[in-house]
């Protein structure tokens, strides 16, 4: 057995000559970006077409499932002489404060917890049980506290939010170099400057990890709250046209919807590059 491993490694040794038979590693050839994505174009053309043509067939049930061809009429429909613009200010007004507000709350939250251990055990237990509840369930309590308008669907996507970003950060705030906590207070830092130039932004890489996850949960709060009552958004827009059993309606709100989420995912990635570079410097 020894002797195996040995000859083993003797091959694998810088300079040794491969022996008859001897296989490299494969290496996998790495796609360019726009083989790439003309690869994930093509498969979406191609679902397309097998849903038009099953659909024309009876293969796929044009009612429930509707066909792109009705999808193409009734999206142009919808951008000409529908709400479709109002709809997307609505949800995307929604979904930015939830995510704005709940993530600078939760993050003051989390910071908070430093300047007091006694308040950071009492706190916690309702944290905890905050974020356990079924915040989805409450939403129509919310609704009717904060009316029909944009203030309960920001409401309801702070609630989403605000508990990630303040155990995130409260994480953050847990794993500090208690050392160089000491190095500050022995140099003769008062404790305010403690917080904004030790703790904060050693905090800061916790609280930027949490972006791209609370822009998801924030969106999600803004739909439900447009769900349960609203006079504007893709939410409510979605739910008419599923009462309704306009199923191509349904798709376009829901491509739509899709798309604003890709947009904003994509800006809040950038911004979370943008700060990560930041704070390295």
């Amino acid at each position: 057995m020894i002797q195996a491993i040995t000859q083993t490694i003797s091959k694998l040794q810088p300079g040794a000559t491969p022996r008859r038979g001897y296989r490299k590693l494969p290496v996998a050839r790495v796609w360019p970006s726009w083989a790439i994505a003309l690869a994930q174009v093509g498969i979406v053309i191609v679902l397309i077409a097998l849903w038009e043509v099953g659909a024309r067939t009876g293969f796929v049930d044009a009612f429930f499932w509707s066909q792109p061809s009705a999808i193409w009429a009734t999206a142009k429909t919808f951008f000409t002489s529908g709400t479709a613009f109002i709809d997307i200010s609505f949800t995307f007004r929604s979904t930015l404060l939830g995510f704005f507000f709940g993530t600078l709350i939760g993050s003051a939250i989390g910071l908070s917890f430093w300047w007091s251990k006694n308040y950071a055990a009492i706190a916690q237990p309702y944290i905890i049980c905050f974020e356990s509840l079924p915040k989805l369930a409450l939403a129509p309590l919310v609704v009717l506290i904060f009316g029909m308008g944009l203030a309960s669907k920001v409401a309801i996507a702070i609630a989403l939010t605000v508990v990630v970003s303040t155990l995130t950060t409260y994480s953050g705030v847990k794993t500090l170099d208690r050392d160089s906590e000491r190095l500050f207070y022995s140099l003769g830092a008062s404790r305010w400057q403690v917080f904004t130039k030790f703790v904060v932004p050693s905090c800061l890489p916790w609280i930027i990890s949490v972006l791209r996850v609370n822009i998801g949960l924030a969106l999600t709060g803004s739909i439900v709250g447009e769900f349960i009552s609203s006079q504007y958004g893709l939410g409510r827009t979605i739910l008419y046209a599923g009462q309704t059993y306009e199923i191509a309606l349904v798709w376009v709100a829901v491509a739509v919807l899709s798309a604003l989420s890709i947009v904003m995912y994509i800006a809040v990635s950038w911004l979370e590059s943008w700060l990560r570079k930041g704070v390295v410097h």
